[in-house]
């Protein structure tokens, strides 16, 4: 299942502490006493522990992942953001692909039904808060272009290459503005006959 359950108590801490990560250096092991060492001595941020290791930002041990290293690049934070967000509550989005469009209210009831009624309604209030809070923070228009691949543009020779044209000048070792192609000869080329002389008469 692609559905995190950890949540935030109170979300008002939240971009501070995400900023802070940003600016400081990355430790070997994310823990609360290095989120009290960032100014964030509530016991409502250790929460944020879980929250960054469902966001795939930590991996068990709670030692930093690639994607925390991304995510401190500020010219691609809110995109890293949103790449973890839609991993970490893939089933969520495979509801609605625009979750996180979507007000807190649905968003509760969606997560009640991903988790099989398991969670109170308090915790499901958080979860949906949670995740509403961090959707805030992310860019999910630029997360969400696809990367088209890049190709090389053809020569002038190349695009006529196919057309009836093309091929008649390929032929006459012309290239596409009339002019002889360095390199190219004529693909037909017929033996020259031997002159006929005619026979003098009387012979």
């Amino acid at each position: 299942m692609a559905l995190t359950t950890a949540y935030l108590t109170q979300t008002k801490n939240l971009e501070p502490i995400l900023e802070a990560i940003r600016n400081a250096q990355a430790p070997e092991k994310f823990t609360s006493r290095f989120l009290v060492e960032l100014g964030f001595d509530s016991t409502n941020d250790r929460f944020m522990v879980g929250v960054l290791r469902g966001l795939g930002f930590l991996d068990d041990s709670g030692a930093p992942t690639e994607r925390y290293f991304s995510f401190l690049d500020g010219t691609q934070s809110d995109h890293v953001l949103a790449d973890a967000i839609r991993e970490a509550y893939g089933d969520l989005f495979r509801i609605n692909s625009k979750a996180n469009e979507m007000d807190k209210a649905d968003v509760k009831q969606k997560l009640k039904t991903l988790t099989r009624g398991a969670k109170s309604e308090a915790v499901l209030t958080k979860m949906a808060m949670t995740f509403a809070s961090l959707c805030k923070l992310a860019n999910f228009k630029a997360a969400s272009v696809a990367q088209k691949p890049k190709t090389t543009p053809k020569t002038a020779w190349e695009r006529r290459g196919s057309t009836t044209e093309g091929i008649v000048d390929a032929v006459r070792g012309r290239g596409p503005t009339g002019q002889s192609k360095e390199g190219l000869r004529p693909c037909l080329q017929y033996p020259r006959r031997a002159a006929v002389h005619p026979r003098p008469s009387g012979l």
